[in-house]
């Protein structure tokens, strides 16, 4: 295993490189959740935005020839949006600016995914479904396209209007955990949804006075959406229930610095049946 060049960056004492050095560390794992892999390139250029040499913007620019210079071969390869999406990533976890509101989580979307995606930042007009391994080709049951807007609106209303004064910390955790999972499995993009949703909840975190700069997103990026998916499926016949403990496990580790294992194996349905038979 490749040695992470991005450690040593959170373990600074300069809190700049820190901060860098987490938002790039995070942006990388995060393309995990679509099996992508960012470049070797990508990393390099990364270093040099933490060191100082360049700096967001010039990333970029740097990112867009190296592309027109070294077109993908192949129509399967991913590694451009990988590269562009962290890119993308890193610049919106290093800025503090942020609005609890539908049309910021549909900005992220199209920060992130502007001539990546023909719909970067609109809310899908189709239904979908998604053959998800953790349920065994099972998909969880989205959002319906006609209803998209209004129960995006309507999850924020409910979260805004929300308070957590005198509530324990396991209270906020699942309170937490069942937001983020309800908001999450409107699945109100075409593609994109779980690296625009782990954005806009680090960010939502920040305002809410969670200090969110830890490696737990970037080295459990699908463990996160195999919790996301665990915790919006039924399967009642087969004694499956839709359930937030192992998304609470991953906030706790979060939020909380606690040390839950976070094993996929763990969330897989058939691994559910085999330890009930027992």
């Amino acid at each position: 295993m490749k040695k992470d060049p991005f450690k040593e960056y959170i373990k600074e004492s300069e809190p700049n490189k820190r901060d860098k050095g987490y938002a790039w560390h995070t942006a990388i794992g995060l393309q995990a959740v679509d099996g992508l892999q960012t470049s070797e390139y990508l990393v390099h250029t990364a270093v040099r935005n933490i060191e100082g040499e360049i700096s967001f913007q010039e990333a970029d620019a740097l990112l867009q020839t190296y592309y027109e210079e070294n077109p993908a071969r192949d129509a399967d390869d991913r590694t451009e949006e990988a590269d562009k999406v962290s890119l993308r990533i890193a610049t919106l976890l290093s800025e503090r600016a942020f609005s609890f509101t539908p049309n910021e989580y549909l900005s992220i979307h199209r920060k992130l995914f502007a001539g990546i995606y023909p719909h970067a930042g609109c809310i899908r007009d189709y239904n979908i479904i998604k053959r998800e391994w953790v349920l065994d080709g099972a998909t969880v049951l989205y959002g319906s396209a006609t209803e998209l807007r209004a129960t995006l609106e309507y999850d924020f209303s409910v979260e805004r209007e929300f308070s957590y004064r005198n509530l324990s910390m396991d209270e906020i955790i699942h309170h937490l955990a069942v937001f983020i999972s309800r908001l999450w499995q409107i699945h109100v993009f075409g593609e994109g949804n779980t690296r625009t949703t782990a954005v806009f909840f680090i960010k939502y975190l920040w305002t809410l006075g969670f200090d969110v700069t830890n490696d737990i997103f970037a080295g459990n990026a699908w463990y996160f959406r195999n919790a996301l998916v665990r915790a919006n499926y039924n399967d009642l016949k087969n004694g499956i229930h839709e359930t937030t403990e192992y998304l609470e496990m991953f906030l706790r580790n979060l939020l909380l610095h606690e040390d839950h294992p976070l094993h996929n194996r763990a969330l897989h349905i058939s691994g559910a049946f085999r330890e009930t038979e027992k």
